[in-house]
């Protein structure tokens, strides 16, 4: 496992970016600027990461590529295209987004269209546009997974990169966006083993946090920081070394970097 963070922590130069994160006994970092950046500064930032020995996990986008609006939609699909072709020049081991929705106000909302035949013919055209743009060598395109819209199993990311059919389209595994059942958070064990058993040797990069079931009614469950849940961290970070000894494992959605360096030391202590 090589740990890491969603928040570039607190640093004023590139250099101190990286030795923050070497100090605190991280092994991957997410990549803090995006392609509209001065090349020179994502240059010194991905010699820095390189120098200090740290894995560039991910370069996000989380832009509507699916957006009703087709201007908005070609925007967010050029820029998509920008983050996949940064990631390849610095070697991010992927360059990852939701897929998006056209069907309602929240650019990643729950809908039932999202699920609709229709959904899946954008979303594999889409994500098929893209890679094709760029053709990555050194990075993979990937769609995390998510709790109401392609992929929300294991079986519909198998489906969504059999249907894309690119080599170049990878597995960012996401499993807590995932737990939306009483049967996938009460036996989570059980869905970690099925998540690995049928994306294994295509995962790139994983989300770490947890997730708690609230008291209210009805079926109600909320994300958290690691060790506030019922997740089975120990076995989802086993899994993922079984997967590769390198895998990034990025913890994210936290308030600020106190709360940051909490949860790392929660995963050293424990993990």
């Amino acid at each position: 496992m090589l740990l890491g963070t969603s928040s570039p922590l607190s640093h004023s130069t590139p250099q101190e970016w990286a030795e923050r994160h070497v100090s605190l006994g991280l092994g991957s970092v997410v990549f803090p600027l995006d392609c509209n950046a001065d090349p020179a500064l994502i240059d010194e930032y991905a010699k820095a990461a390189d120098d200090a020995g740290l894995v560039i996990a991910e370069v996000g986008i989380w832009k509507n590529m699916l957006a009703a609006d087709p201007q908005e939609r070609q925007s967010m699909t050029e820029y998509a295209i920008g983050q996949l072709r940064m990631a390849d020049r610095i070697g991010a081991k992927c360059c990852v987004n939701v897929i998006g929705t056209p069907y309602g106000p929240r650019w990643d909302g729950g809908y039932r269209d999202n699920f609709s035949e229709e959904a899946w013919q954008l979303a594999v055209a889409k994500v098929r546009e893209i890679i094709d743009a760029v053709h990555p060598v050194r990075t993979k395109f990937s769609i995390e997974s998510m709790p109401w819209m392609i992929p929300s199993s294991p079986d519909e990311y198998l489906r969504l990169i059999e249907e894309v059919d690119r080599p170049e389209f990878g597995v960012h595994l996401d499993v807590v966006n995932m737990v939306t059942s009483p049967e996938r958070y009460f036996f989570n064990d059980r869905f970690l083993h099925e998540c690995f058993d049928k994306l294994g040797g295509k995962i790139v990069s994983c989300h770490l946090k947890d997730v708690r079931l609230l008291p209210d009614y009805t079926f109600q469950l909320q994300e958290c920081a690691c060790g506030e849940g019922r997740l089975d961290i120990g076995l989802f970070i086993s899994l993922a070394d079984k997967e590769s000894e390198r895998m990034p494992m990025i913890i994210e959605h936290l308030a600020d970097d106190e709360a940051y360096l909490a949860s790392i030391r929660y995963i050293k202590e424990r993990f």
